[in-house]
């Protein structure tokens, strides 16, 4: 069946764009019980982008470290509770951070209508009442997760995210001012979740012409900021690197991720390792799927002189990679993208575990 696919129903983009925010939002702070939520990364906390914050006296603001760990379940059900508890349900969610806050949003903006723990939404279309008014303020870009459909979270079984036609943001605010203070790691590691969802994008069998056409601009885009003559962080580079996050996200509307997601949520799930550099992690050793991306991506890590982690394998135990292994294996929809609808008479619990060997 051909996918019909909800996205964001409106974008503004621009430096400065951030100021737009409350007249964006004044119109519907008179639903539900006429309050906002506001999801914040700890990062701005005392900082300017706090007091620009349109938050009035009946508003929920949660500032939240999402710096070490990935949005689990049970985070997601506490944060439930406690705003209906002791609000009501609330006129709209804001997320303001990377991908795990715009995640968080996303997944609070859909939990806030569901009864029971976010655990039995983790698939594709099990939820069953329509969430609410919710806008996504990225700081960072790479994730896609601002026009990804899904909400990624960590239970206490599988690493998988919430998925239907409600968790697409309703608004998006894209303000590359907001982009310039990452440091430099982070901007890295970050921005080649963007350039590895277009090379697992374009890679595999579901590829196609609504893919190509937002993926070879968001490649394009990627390997301006990290391999151009002007290559670097920079007011510029920032707007490029913004554009190809949201067209990265596009384009896997379409088609899908292969081995390197598939591995990086087994290093995310046994270790909590971030999704940026547990990306980069994995894609370093994956020449066997993605010969030419591979080389590429070494090239701009040399370029900007970003160290990966390496031997982390040499401190792992069997019962460690085992889970990991497992982990991936169950993500089907990515192996049969990368490899064919036959991938299981390719892969193995096996063939994985000999793949994290080599990280």
């Amino acid at each position: 069946m051909i996918k019909n696919i909800r996205n964001i129903d409106k974008i503004v983009f621009g430096g400065g764009s951030f100021s737009q925010l409350e007249d964006i939002i004044q119109s519907k702070r008179t639903e539900n019980d006429k309050f906002f939520v506001f999801i914040v990364d700890d990062f701005f906390k005392g900082k300017y982008l706090e007091k620009s914050l349109p938050a009035y006296e009946d508003d929920l603001v949660f500032f939240l470290d999402a710096s070490h760990e990935e949005p689990k379940t049970g985070q997601i059900d506490e944060l439930r509770d406690e705003i209906l508890s002791k609000s009501g349900l609330p006129s709209g969610i804001v997320g303001i951070g990377g991908g795990s806050i715009m995640d968080i949003a996303k997944a609070l903006s859909v939990m806030v209508k569901q009864e029971g723990s976010s655990t039995l939404y983790q698939g594709l279309n099990l939820v069953e009442n329509p969430g609410i008014y919710h806008v996504g303020i990225p700081t960072i870009s790479g994730t896609g997760a601002e026009c990804s459909t899904t909400a990624v979270l960590t239970g206490p079984v599988k690493k998988l995210g919430i998925k239907c036609e409600w968790t697409p943001f309703n608004q998006l605010i894209l303000d590359p001012d907001l982009t310039l203070t990452v440091p430099k790691n982070q901007w890295f590691y970050t921005g080649m979740d963007s350039y590895i969802h277009c090379i697992e994008s374009e890679s595999g069998r579901l590829y196609n012409t609504f893919s190509k056409a937002y993926g070879d601009q968001s490649i394009e885009l990627c390997r301006e900021v990290f391999l151009g003559e002007d290559s670097g962080q920079s007011p510029e580079n920032s707007e490029k690197l913004m554009v190809a996050s949201l067209f990265g996200g596009l384009s896997l509307s379409y088609s899908e991720v292969g081995v390197c997601h598939a591995l990086s949520y087994g290093l995310s799930y046994v270790f909590g390792t971030r999704h940026g550099i547990a990306n980069c992690i994995a894609f370093n050793v994956l020449e066997d799927f993605y010969p030419q991306g591979v080389a590429e991506f070494k090239e701009m890590v040399r370029k900007h002189n970003i160290e990966l982690p390496e031997n982390l394998a040499a401190k792992w135990t069997d019962e460690q990679v085992t889970k990991m292994a497992e982990i991936a294996y169950a993500l089907s929809h990515m192996w049969d993208h990368a490899v064919g609808e036959n991938w299981k008479e390719k892969v193995t619990i096996d063939t994985i575990k000999d793949l994290f060997y080599r990280m």
